[in-house]
């Protein structure tokens, strides 16, 4: 057979003896395409630790640098008020804010932001308002002992009554016990936070007899308004509301007592420290010194005398 017999596109081993058969033929090993699915138990990599550690690391951090930031501003706005008080001579009373062409000035000068330190602001923002608040139901006090007198001709005098409480509680409880416990938070006296201590105590007990209403004691309590029910009901109404304001003037000021106490442990102060401011404030009095210069120089005299007798 000639050579042009032959396909050329044929298998040359088609006809070779030696080829294995096809069904021995083995396939090699192919790795599988399949991406690696990691298990809902698999651990997370070591950097999701490290990455977390670090998120919260950086937001410690934040939080420092806003609190820096905040005694910053605080520290700049004391600094600023300062030397506005230096430059002008002295700090201008701004409370009670009065017009300027009123004929008398005002007396205090407040200012929560330059005064208290943050941290103290709303405790001593809530005290002013429980002060303002009480100063509100005295006057509204005034105009139900006026409608039970005017059901009870006999009620003279509670009407009377309710008026010098008001002029009386209005100014003494401010000057008393808000204005030392401004002070004590101001320049951390542990005088004034027993002075405040003190009143306040007094304060309280005068809220808590308020709210009870004796009759002839000037006060829409409530054993005035169950009185005043049985004769009139809508002034009973009108004291019945008076005394639920002085009963919730009571428990807010006992809250406030037990939150400015916990807080007088907060800034250090103590008795002995008390003790020592008020020795100290009575030793720098010019009064008190010029009254122990006048003693010593009397007793250093009559010693004299008695000297010059004796020889």
């Amino acid at each position: 057979m000639s050579d042009f017999d032959n396909n050329p596109f044929a298998d040359p081993d088609l006809n070779n003896p030696f080829k294995p058969p096809p069904g021995n033929v083995r396939m090699t090993h192919v790795p599988s395409t399949q991406p690696a699915i990691m298990k809902p138990t698999e651990e997370s990599p070591a950097y999701t630790q490290i990455s977390k550690e670090h998120a919260l690391a950086q937001a410690e951090l934040l939080k420092r640098q806003e609190e820096v930031e905040r005694k910053a501003a605080e520290l700049d706005c004391k600094d600023r008020e300062m030397q506005s008080v230096n430059q002008q001579g002295g700090r201008k009373n701004n409370w009670p804010p009065l017009p300027d062409n009123f004929p008398v000035g005002p007396c205090f000068y407040q200012d929560f932001s330059v005064d208290i330190p943050v941290e103290f602001q709303k405790t001593v923002k809530v005290m002013y308002y429980l002060w303002m608040f009480h100063t509100v139901t005295l006057f509204l006090n005034i105009f139900g002992c006026l409608a039970w007198f005017y059901i009870d001709a006999t009620r003279g005098v509670d009407f009377v009554l309710s008026i010098l409480w008001f002029l009386l509680f209005t100014p003494c409880s401010f000057v008393c016990w808000y204005r030392p416990l401004y002070g004590a938070f101001r320049s951390d006296s542990s005088f004034r936070f027993f002075v405040f201590f003190f009143v306040y105590i007094c304060q309280f007990a005068v809220h808590v007899l308020q709210a009870a209403g004796f009759q002839r004691w000037g006060n829409c309590g409530w054993i005035s308004s169950l009185t005043s029910l049985n004769k009139s009901i809508p002034v009973g109404i009108m004291m019945t509301i008076i005394a639920a304001l002085f009963t919730a003037s009571a428990v807010i000021s006992l809250i406030m007592f037990k939150k400015v106490h916990g807080l007088y442990h907060i800034t250090g102060a103590s008795f002995e420290k008390a003790q020592q401011e008020f020795a100290t404030g009575v030793m720098s009095n010019k009064t008190v010194q010029t009254a122990a210069a006048n003693a010593a120089s009397t007793a250093a005299t009559s010693a004299a005398q008695n000297v010059f007798k004796g020889n």
